[in-house]
């Protein structure tokens, strides 16, 4: 394993430990769940915004250090952030498990959760690494349509 591969697993080990983000937002604006039956990953988002901000984010549920780890970064990411924000980095991260994008510059922004960069060799996890973002964006299309139920 090379310095990088370690660095990463480091990264995704201590986001799959950490569990600021994983706990209860009373009365959330809105929840989403995300579930991968191929794994048996299972989440929940739940959200509060503020006019177009997402003020408050986290997630419950179980599942492998990967869509853990993976929910989590992405959590950090979003808080505080735009819906519009939040759907460009949702873009950037999944262009970057397809391999659609790959300027480093772009990732940068990504954070810790480049770290899963390199998961799409590995096809079995592409899933994991994915569900928390795709949740997301579910829960962003539900919040655009007006009349939508929380």
């Amino acid at each position: 394993m090379d310095d990088l591969s370690m660095i990463y697993s480091q990264i995704i080990t201590e986001h799959n430990q950490d569990t600021t983000n994983k706990r209860e937002i009373k009365d959330p604006d809105l929840k989403e769940r995300g579930h991968n039956p191929s794994c048996g990953d299972d989440i929940t988002l739940s959200l509060k915004f503020k006019g177009d901000v997402i003020d408050d984010i986290a997630y419950e549920g179980s599942g492998c250090a990967i869509s853990q780890a993976s929910t989590s970064m992405m959590i950090d990411l979003v808080k505080g952030k735009t819906v519009e924000e939040a759907l460009d980095y949702i873009k950037t991260f999944i262009g970057m498990i397809k391999k659609e994008i790959t300027d480093e510059k772009e990732l940068e922004k990504l954070e810790d959760a480049i770290a899963l960069k390199n998961i799409s060799m590995m096809p079995a996890r592409v899933k994991c690494a994915v569900l928390a973002w795709h949740t997301l964006d579910e829960a962003i299309k539900k919040k655009k349509k007006p009349n939508s139920s929380k």
